[in-house]
């Protein structure tokens, strides 16, 4: 093989080399990508505890709810109220409504997003069902609740928010607690938000 060819498997080798490197970089990367800017809608997903002396006067925004069902999701599943009229810096709880259509008992996670993207940094949820697994038994049903607040420092050009929550079947992932809910549980009925 001559110089060149040599040259250039040696180039080639150390941008596939790289290539793999940066690819385990990415996700640090996009995350704090999107701290940085504020994109994504990215929320956390983590209960907020704000004292009632913190809550004060706001403006009016329009909040819509919107579901989703990974497509591998059988599951009946939407929000109570489309659209709700709330005031910044005051809670309120909105709820969505879950059914378990299969035949056999699933475990689900909802995953949250929220449009414009910088709206999100202002949503402070202090209960949520995105914060934990829901488990129905088959044809079980329930309403699952989201205690929010939009903090008065969201920016004054946002007057509408879509609160997006798209739901996956995590059955696979949790065989044992399952088996440990259902053999607790029995024919029990699901509790709201738990």
């Amino acid at each position: 093989m001559n110089e060149g060819g040599k040259k250039t498997i040696k180039m080639l080798s150390l941008a596939v080399l790289g290539m793999f490197f940066f690819s385990f970089a990415l996700v640090p990367l996009y995350d704090v990508f999107c701290e940085v800017t504020g994109l994504n809608g990215k929320i956390d997903l983590s209960p907020t505890r704000i004292a009632e002396s913190d809550i004060s006067e706001g403006r009016d925004i329009t909040v819509q709810f919107v579901s989703h069902n990974n497509e591998q999701m059988p599951w009946d599943f939407g929000p109570s109220d489309e659209v709700i009229n709330i005031t910044t810096g005051k809670y309120y709880t909105a709820t969505y409504y879950v059914k378990n259509t299969t035949s056999k008992a699933m475990v689900a996670q909802a995953i949250p997003s929220v449009a414009p993207s910088n709206a999100a940094a202002h949503l402070k949820k202090l209960e949520c069902f995105c914060f934990e697994q829901q488990i129905l038994k088959p044809g079980e049903e329930a309403l699952l609740p989201v205690r929010l607040i939009f903090d008065n420092e969201l920016p004054d050009n946002i007057n509408n928010i879509v609160l997006s929550y798209t739901i996956f079947d995590v059955t696979e992932d949790n065989l044992d607690e399952l088996a440990s809910y259902m053999h607790e549980h029995g024919e029990g009925h699901h509790s709201m938000g738990s």
